[in-house]
């Protein structure tokens, strides 16, 4: 029974290196949000990480770390998804699912290059609650990170569909799963609660989404590996 893997080649020759390292994007790209995230969010006054969006660390004077990481994470995104889109050539998924994860990468530079608005105190001064009225790089800020997850579940879908055609029932649920949790994730965060488990909650789907990206990126950079001969 065939399987979910990269398409294969007759020599390592300088384009199977690249679709390599492409791919090993997607393997840095989630442990370089989080851990900068993190890092972030403990050394700036007045940041709250059970109650502020981690997008709003890109406002104030060291705003611009935040938007810097944002911006890198989505063109390792989108290097991961050429790397995919070049491995994964005539099969199934191998068009829709790596531009969607494109999709996915293009919107978070758009969401750092379109500055969140301050907002539940944060940054410090700023008033207890949420914009009456939503500046337009706000505004902006919202649109393209609500259209990078959608990018993001769409592709665990379709990658679920072509893991569950090639017999790779695992794959095809985790991919499954991580879809629908940061469908969840997404959904709460819409809600506009600024709630510890809300936060919390959409934390852990980002993170379990960049797990997905790095397991993929790495099965397919290992099945790259194997057809080389």
């Amino acid at each position: 029974m065939s399987t979910l893997t990269a398409a294969p080649v007759n020599r390592c020759d300088r384009r199977d290196a690249v679709t390599r390292s492409l791919l090993g994007y997607g393997l840095l790209a989630g442990p370089f949000y989080l851990i900068a995230g993190l890092i972030e969010a403990s050394t700036r006054s007045g940041y709250d990480l059970a109650r502020h969006d981690l997008s709003l660390l890109a406002n104030g004077p060291l705003g611009w770390i935040h938007i810097t990481v944002l911006v890198l994470t989505g063109v390792m995104t989108i290097a991961a998804a050429f790397g995919m889109r070049r491995a994964m050539a005539g099969q199934l998924g191998g068009a829709w699912g790596p531009r969607l994860v494109a999709g996915y990468g293009f919107g978070l530079v758009a969401a750092g290059v379109f500055v969140a608005d301050p907002m539940n105190g944060f940054p410090l001064g700023t008033p207890d609650t949420r914009p009456a009225h939503p500046s337009v790089h706000g505004s902006l800020h919202i649109v393209a990170g609500g259209l990078a997850f959608l990018c993001l579940i769409a592709a665990t879908f379709v990658f679920a569909r072509a893991f569950a055609r090639s017999g790779e029932n695992r794959w095809a649920w985790f991919s499954r799963i991580t879809g629908l949790v940061f469908a969840a994730g997404f959904a709460g965060l819409t809600t506009g609660s600024s709630s510890a488990p809300i936060i919390l909650g959409f934390w852990a789907a980002i993170a379990l989404a960049f797990a997905w990206l790095a397991a993929v990126s790495l099965r397919l950079y290992r099945g790259t590996e194997r057809t080389v001969s």
